[in-house]
């Protein structure tokens, strides 16, 4: 936690700091601008912020082709080659159906899972108007896992897992964007004794911190509400660090994360923490236009 609060403070220090260096000049900018209402170009320049999702979506008629991997834990060192050897990998496509809903389909190696995903746009942030830009987001996961042996009357329910998501952004400047994002979490498939792990209540948050042209600084965070008095979890609040690299056709995405799998209910209710200095794990996102 001590970590935690550190890398939290140490972002949000830095990105303040280039937002106020910039202040001058988008005042003078502003100024010029005309009354007209116009959207607000994206808060995010990636389809996730880490691994959270973030409030773009794919124009209509463009498909993105993700390929994502979560390395092994990175303190285990060279016994694992520093996580290189317990790779988990996620594959899929993410299509615009219009300007405002995208449909995704991805395969994750973390239970032979196959998440599908929905994403739809309530409301733009526009300039000189309404301040937010809204986002509705929702998964269905699928565990292709072999469940017959500890589960021997496992139904095809049971394999079913739901997110439900609501990101609220808004771009406070060129350099700095924020995001909330309320998220419920249902799996079909639960320990009977402990209700706890069959709805999750979280409040996610995510910042992007622009240091370059091509280059920005992100964070997502979500913080478990719904853990009943005297359940203790074995898991712990997801966090991921990021550092987007914009290329001619893509953004590539550095990530360090105290979570291995990266299914939406995997992360937000399976995440391993950080504990003793252990539990981090390297990866990245890279995303193809086509």
């Amino acid at each position: 936690m001590k970590l935690l609060k550190i890398t939290l403070s140490a972002f949000f220090l830095f990105c303040f700091g280039l937002a106020n260096a910039q202040d001058d000049l988008m005042n003078e900018l502003d100024a010029t601008k005309s009354d007209k209402k116009e959207i607000t170009s994206a808060a995010f320049k990636g389809l996730q912020v880490a691994n959270m999702q973030s409030t773009k979506l794919p124009v209509q008629g463009e498909f993105y082709f993700l390929v994502s991997h979560r390395f092994g834990d990175l303190t285990n060192g060279i016994n694992n080659f520093f996580g290189l050897d317990n790779a988990l990998t996620k594959l899929g496509g993410i299509y615009g159906v219009t300007n405002w809903l995208s449909f995704g389909l991805s395969r994750h190696t973390y239970n032979k899972t196959y998440e599908l995903a929905l994403k739809y746009k309530f409301a733009n942030q526009l300039d000189n108007g309404f301040p937010f830009t809204i986002v509705g987001y929702n998964t269905m996961d699928i565990n292709s896992e072999k469940l017959k042996v500890l589960y021997p009357d496992v139904k095809f329910d049971n394999r079913l897992a739901y997110s439900n998501q609501l990101i609220i952004s808004r771009k406070f400047s060129s350099v700095f964007s924020a995001e909330i994002t309320p998220i419920f979490i249902h799996k079909n498939l639960y320990d009977a004794e402990t209700e706890a792990k069959k709805n999750t209540f979280l409040l996610g948050t995510g910042a992007r911190c622009k240091i370059s042209k091509r280059l920005s600084l992100n964070f997502d965070y979500a913080a478990r509400l719904s853990t009943p008095e005297g359940f203790k979890s074995p898991y712990h609040n997801p966090a991921t660090l990021d550092l987007d690299i914009e290329t001619g056709g893509h953004v590539f995405q550095l990530v360090l994360s105290n979570s291995q799998p990266m299914n939406d209910v995997s992360y937000y209710t399976n995440a391993n923490g950080i504990t003793g200095g252990r539990g981090i794990y390297f990866g990245f996102n890279m995303y193809r236009v086509f």
